[in-house]
């Protein structure tokens, strides 16, 4: 585990968390902790039990931004369905991807059944996807995330963290895989390395990328 990595995704969640609905519970927790343990001090059990539960609100809280920090680590394959964070699948078969003209790698993919091009990117950590065609393909926010910054053509910027149900493109079928609906991106699509390093392989040959998966089996 790159433990850097993780902190500097931690951190900049943090500096985020304005933004994020999470902001309202963890005020609350820490509202809740501070006049739970002053009425503790007078004894109270009301305020004993008011400021365990903060503590515990705020200890959850704490957790579920680690679990998906450590998502963005693509040697961790960590999945915990019932917060809404499933396994991240990559299968499928050989797909090749010539260079294109402009001297990047796109392809034509299918997010829940809608089709965009998207950059090939090993520059990026995450796969991301435009605000437009992120409502096209029905992604929505993740709920009890927190946002991320990601760099653009444009500057920094917060993006919301996703999941992608399917995403397809060339003999590769890809499922629960986490991404971001990024502003101030244009119409750029971007496959990122969360994706790519859960194939086998990937390489460049002359001006092919070849992708093989894991396991290949049909994407059907």
């Amino acid at each position: 585990m790159d433990l850097q990595a993780i902190w500097l995704g931690l951190s900049e969640l943090i500096r985020e968390l304005p933004r994020s609905s999470l902001l309202i519970a963890t005020v609350a927790a820490v509202a809740g902790s501070m006049i739970g343990s002053a009425l503790a001090r007078r004894h109270s059990a009301f305020g004993r039990a008011l400021a365990t539960t903060s503590t515990v609100a705020l200890a959850g809280i704490l957790v579920l931004i680690v679990l998906q920090v450590s998502r963005f680590d693509p040697r961790i394959d960590l999945a915990v369905p019932e917060l809404g964070l499933p396994e991240q699948i990559v299968a499928g078969g050989e797909t090749r991807v010539p260079l294109a003209p402009d001297g990047h790698f796109w392809i034509r993919a299918t997010v829940n059944g809608k089709e965009a091009p998207f950059l090939v990117d090993t520059g990026a950590t995450l796969t991301a996807v435009s605000t437009p065609f992120a409502r096209r393909a029905g992604l929505e926010p993740r709920v009890g995330s927190v946002p991320v910054r990601i760099a653009t053509a444009n500057g920094t910027v917060a993006a919301q963290l996703t999941t992608i149900d399917t995403l397809r493109f060339g003999n590769v079928k890809a499922g629960g895989l986490d991404a971001v609906i990024a502003p101030n991106i244009g119409e750029t699509n971007v496959i990122g390395m969360n994706l790519l390093s859960r194939l086998a392989s990937w390489r460049v040959e002359g001006e092919t990328m070849i992708l093989v998966p894991h396991n290949p089996q049909p994407t059907g």
